[in-house]
């Protein structure tokens, strides 16, 4: 049976695209109350089933699947600008395919603007009229306004007139970091990408036995399930450990772990994975905000989804990515690590910032642990104890070593060079993931 949460999600996700949703509305519908509504809300936006945009409320978009991330919805674009809506508010739900400046003659500019576009422009309300009848939607730069025609046209034609206070170059800028960033989320390993879902997943009522267990256990060869009530509530995880010298009738509630660990659809697989590997835990319940069990993941899961990510090519760069793009691991037994400081990894005063020194120290880490056939392992915590300013464009050279190795961990000191002088040293402890 679906909660009163579940059935105003499901409620948002059936109304058509571009209806516009409040929180009065969705409490007076749904009979709950407005916190309610407003939460299912909030959770529909984390879902981009709906938008809010300030002055004109919240409406429902169309969701776009993963894949599909970096597609943005004129909606999304008003929120990007700051904009304000001229007209053509009930187009604010559909997906732009490309955005065209126009910065041409008009001939020429219509040449490119077709339907689905978005022409950012400043006050030439010709073209604005122009780019409506070819289809496609309005970004009015520099605060301007437009015609009430044009106005009208858009509200006809359901196509967005959207004003903006920035210039030009500053608003293809922002669309341009919007995407880019859409892509690098792209990239990123969620659970929802991962998990099994809760009707493939074996779970343990509240109210059963140890027997129960018994029973699931021999039937499934699983060494731990979720325990839920009737309603799927997860309230409890129950494990091998948990039954051993149990009474086969003694309550599963009883030897249960109570308010167990657990994660959400929109936690990153590698987040998981670290809280799953400090924890102890062999298998992960995945909830929603009522605390309703979704499904699972274990940590083999994980590790396989981690180590098929790393193999994989990314459309964005980040940080960590361009300090890996200058590495380069030579040596054998005793390797060490060549790396340039590039302006994007710099701070406000041209020196190497602690984010890119620690990503750099961190991956010479990981490399060294690999020359040694340790396989894969997350970064646990670093101190660094002596650092002097490293200018921008310098050649370093980073050399690793391994202090102390355990089965889980290893402790590593660095010692970091420009040319022959000495402008880091630091020591850091691993936790090595299990194969």
């Amino acid at each position: 049976m679906s909660t009163k949460h579940e059935k105003i999600l499901q409620y948002i996700e059936s109304l058509p695209v571009g209806t516009k949703i409040s929180v009065r509305q969705i409490a007076k519908e749904m009979q709950v109350s407005e916190g309610t509504a407003y939460r299912a809300i909030k959770e529909a936006e984390n879902s981009r089933l709906v938008s809010s945009i300030e002055r004109v409320g919240t409406i429902r978009i169309e969701k776009k699947k993963k894949e599909n991330i970096e597609r943005l919805t004129f909606a999304e674009i008003v929120n990007i600008v700051d904009g304000q809506v001229l007209g053509g508010r009930d187009g604010l739900h559909k997906t732009l395919t490309k955005f065209v400046i126009g910065a041409m003659q008009l001939d020429d500019m219509m040449r490119y603007t077709d339907a689905g576009s978005l022409l950012i422009v400043g006050n030439r309300v010709k073209a604005h009229q122009l780019a409506l009848t070819a289809g496609a939607a309005i970004l009015v730069t520099g605060g301007f306004e437009t015609s009430e025609e044009n106005k009208r046209l858009a509200d006809e034609l359901q196509l967005p007139i959207i004003s903006t206070s920035y210039d030009t170059f500053t608003v293809a800028t922002m669309i341009n970091r919007a995407i880019y960033d859409q892509l690098i989320k792209k990239d990123i390993l969620l659970i929802e990408d991962i998990y099994v879902p809760l009707e493939d997943t074996s779970v343990l009522r509240a109210d059963e036995t140890v027997q129960h267990f018994h029973d699931q256990n021999t039937a499934t060869t699983h060494g731990a399930y979720p325990v839920v009530t009737n309603q799927n509530k997860l309230v409890g995880m129950i494990t091998v450990k948990d039954v051993i010298g149990k009474p086969s009738t003694e309550p599963l509630d009883k030897v249960m772990t109570k308010n167990p660990i657990a994660g959400s659809m929109k936690t990153s697989v590698a987040a998981a994975g670290h809280r799953m590997i400090w924890e102890g835990i062999d298998l992960l319940p995945i909830v929603d905000e009522d605390n309703t069990l979704k499904g699972v993941i274990s940590r083999q899961d994980v590790l396989k989804a981690l180590q098929l990510a790393q193999r994989q090519p990314h459309n964005g760069e980040t940080i960590d990515d361009l300090v890996k793009n200058e590495m380069k691991v030579l040596g054998e037994d005793d390797i060490f690590v060549e790396f340039k400081v590039t302006p994007q990894m710099t701070n406000q005063y041209g020196a190497i910032s602690y984010g890119a020194f620690t990503t750099l120290l961190a991956e010479a880490g990981a490399f060294a642990l690999k020359r040694h056939k340790r396989g894969d392992a997350i970064a646990e915590n670093l101190t660094i104890y002596f650092i002097k300013p490293v200018q921008m464009e310098s050649k370093l050279t980073v050399r690793p070593m391994i202090l102390d190795m355990s089965r889980k961990f290893v402790k590593m000191d660095f010692e970091v060079y420009n040319h022959n002088t000495l402008v880091g040293k630091a020591m850091m402890t691993f936790q090595l993931l299990e194969r």
